[in-house]
């Protein structure tokens, strides 16, 4: 089966669409782009729904057919109850991908889905292509600071203290202080997202450690970090760099969203890496 192979599944590009998982989650994905490119799979950071790749499609769909998808817990994807895992986040995108016929697609990650990326591609490197790790890690810590998120969602749900959070992690002062018009779909995301999810979510990040793992990552593989990135700090970057063989880094001067703060360097970057 070729990566841009699509089943009789009724398929309107450019429109959201829904699925169900075998645990009876419902996700969330888009496609957009003709049937006869080959398809990149987009994965998100957590507390966002795929739009926050919208300023990748105009660049990306001459070239590619574009997948994109809500993270389990996030957007308007399911939020079931209870810690989420990188193993069933990943085997989300897999049952997406058998439900649409595709079997091998490109796969960009970021932050959170960077770790799912990470995840399928040392358990299901038939899956991956070319692999493109952005603001993301092999770990994140410390524990503790997970365990007390994840303990206020579940007591008090209130998500404007994540909504300053998020906006402060993900993007730099310059923007934020200009009220700049590319934040504000981020704000109300963030506001609208379920608890719950959130939750589910950081649990995942928390338990997901791939340092033992990252060597074993056989795809020819990007990772691109944030100078200024205090998430996913850029030593995260270059322990991945370092330790997935041949891996090739590069360093924007962004925060953690370089896809939004510096959308044409990062769609050339990407864009240079998978033709």
């Amino acid at each position: 089966m070729n990566n841009d192979t699509i089943t009789t599944t009724a398929i309107i590009t450019g429109q959201q669409q829904y699925f169900t998982t075998a645990d009876g989650v419902r996700i969330a994905w888009q496609l957009d782009g003709a049937e006869d490119k080959p398809v990149v799979v987009l994965s998100n950071s957590i507390a966002t729904d795929y739009h926050m790749w919208d300023a990748q499609i105009a660049a990306f769909t001459p070239h590619f057919r574009v997948l994109r998808f809500d993270t389990r817990g996030n957007g308007a994807s399911g939020s079931p109850a209870g810690d989420y895992s990188l193993n069933r986040m990943s085997l989300d995108v897999i049952e997406l991908l058998d439900h649409l016929g595709i079997d091998r697609v490109h796969f960009i990650g970021l932050s959170l889905g960077g770790f799912i990326a990470q995840y399928i591609a040392t358990h299901m490197p038939e899956r991956i292509d070319k692999l493109i790790l952005t603001h993301t890690a092999a770990h994140l810590g410390p524990m503790e600071g997970f365990n007390n998120n994840i303990k206020t969602l579940r007591e008090h749900a209130d998500m404007a203290p994540f909504e300053q959070m998020f906006i402060r992690n993900w993007f730099p002062e310059r923007m934020i202080t200009a009220n700049d018009a590319r934040i504000q779909p981020f704000r109300k995301v963030i506001l609208d997202m379920s608890p719950t999810g959130l939750a589910g979510s950081f649990a995942a990040v928390r338990d997901g450690d791939l340092r033992k793992t990252a060597a074993l990552i056989p795809h020819h593989t990007l990772v691109i970090g944030g100078e200024y990135d205090t998430v996913t700090l850029p030593e995260h970057s270059s322990y991945l760099a370092d330790t997935i063989p041949d891996a090739q880094l590069v360093m924007l001067p962004a925060v953690h969203l370089s896809n939004v703060e510096l959308t044409e360097d990062f769609n050339r970057i990407v864009l240079g890496f998978l033709q």
